[in-house]
Parts: C-alpha cells; structure tokens; sequence
C-alpha cells in the first residue's frame, strides 16, 4: 500500500524517476525504486494508499533491506485502503521520534509530531532557470521510451518548503519537504489563488486540517547514509500524511 511518493528526480542511471515506499500487509516497509512515474502507462499510475502488486530484483547498489528494484511492466495497481482502516493498520508502525526508528533499524519510518510549521521560501531565478534546464534534458531522455508522443517537461515548483517540528521526546527538528504531494498541492492553489494565498492554503491544510485530524510525517534515511554502513541516518523528510490518531481501545476492539 503505497504511503510515500518523492519528487521526481535526476538519476543517473534511470533518468527522471519516482522513489516510491510503502506497507505490505504483513506491515513491513517496501521501498520501489526506480519508478518512471510519468511515463508509466495509464492504467498503472497510483496514488497513496493504494494497493500495487509488482515484480521486482534486489537493487545492486543499494543495501537497505526494504528496497526493491521495480520491474516496470509488471506494475499492477488495485484497490485503495479504506479510510477506516488505516491508522489501526499502521499504528504499530508509528514511532516517536528518529532516535526510536534507528532503533528499530528501518531506512523509512512514520513519525507523529508534537506540532509543526510549514514554512515557505521563494526559488532564485538562477534556481529555477537551472531546475528547467534539468526537466527539459529528462524530459528528453523520458520521451526515447514514450511510445505516445513526447514528454513534458516537469514545471519546477517556485516555492521550497521546510517543515519545523517537535518530535515526541520535545526534541525540535528542521527538515526540507521532498514530498511530491506538497509541491503539486501549492501549484493546484497556485492557480486558483496566486502565489500568496497558496502559501496560506497549504499551511492551513497540513497545519489545521491534517494536524487536528491526526497528521504522521513519513521518512527514508539517504541511500548513501544509513545504518546498515555503520554512519548515522540522515532522515529525509519524505511525506505530510493524514493519518487519525488511534486510542488503545480502538486496538483492542
């Protein structure tokens, strides 16, 4: 069931790809990657909380035990998770802080916090003009394998997003949002309200709507750190999901 989707980025070897993670229903993490998200057929794309099924090979160069290396053509979407069901179903997933999903030995992890403030900052020209160069080149290279026509190119967001937080030992964090969800949801409020009013919209989304209602903070550590290589995690800020809160008796029921 798929939790967590990143930005599109630059890789090396896949072009334009999507890092992908979430939960089976035995509720042990799955990270896939590399996905071509805007490529993928129709009838293949997902959104979170949607059920995929999948082939996949065990990644070369990537040690972290929940990544899978993605057999595109196999993709599969099927039905989505109820909202009822999910935070029961997720519950013992959720941890305190950082400090207990290093304890746990997980590269990805949900987090609910004490509080949070979404803070938005404006891309420089030279920011931007560098991001649109990048989009056009994968853009390019995406197109080699459309069969449908040309790619594209992803418009780069104009604003970047930091996330303040307090975990729940009272520990405050700040951590830049990679999350693709955060990005798209400004642009959609972008259009409809200006720059201005998109900012206060998404702050009233992730910091009223979903907070009150129960909000969980979804994180991968970096492919390059992580502590199967013996370094500390450095823990990537990689999804603001909505996810009620469950009292002890709603376990029990």
């Amino acid at each position: 069931m798929i939790l967590i989707k990143a930005q599109p980025h630059r890789s090396s070897r896949y072009f334009e790809t999507v890092c992908c993670a979430g939960v089976g229903r035995d509720r042990r993490w799955r990270r896939q990657y590399p996905v071509p998200y805007r490529i993928l057929k129709e009838d293949q794309k997902f959104g979170r909380w949607q059920w995929i099924r999948y082939d996949y090979v065990k990644p070369d160069s990537d040690p972290r035990k929940e990544s899978q290396r993605v057999l595109q053509n196999s993709l599969v979407p099927t039905t989505k998770m109820k909202p009822g069901e999910r935070a029961n179903f997720l519950a013992p997933l959720v941890c305190s802080s950082t400090k207990e999903a290093d304890a746990r030995g997980n590269s990805l992890t949900l987090i609910r916090p004490l509080s949070i403030r979404l803070e938005a900052f404006d891309k420089s020209a030279e920011e931007l003009a560098h991001e649109a160069r990048e989009h056009r080149a994968l853009a390019s290279q995406l197109s080699l394998f459309e069969e449908d026509g040309e790619v594209e190119p992803l418009a780069p967001c104009r604003k970047r997003f930091v996330l303040n937080w307090i975990d729940q030992d009272q520990k405050p964090h700040r951590h830049e949002c990679d999350d693709w969800e955060t990005s798209t949801a400004f642009n959609r409020f972008s259009q409809l309200y200006g720059d201005t009013e998109a900012v206060s919209e998404l702050r009233k989304k992730y910091e009223e709507q979903y907070f009150e209602a129960g909000l969980v903070l979804g994180f991968s550590t970096h492919s390059r750190r992580n502590i199967e290589h013996g370094t500390s995690n450095q823990w990537l800020l990689v999804g603001l999901i909505r996810l009620d809160e469950t009292h002890q008796g709603d376990l029990l029921a």
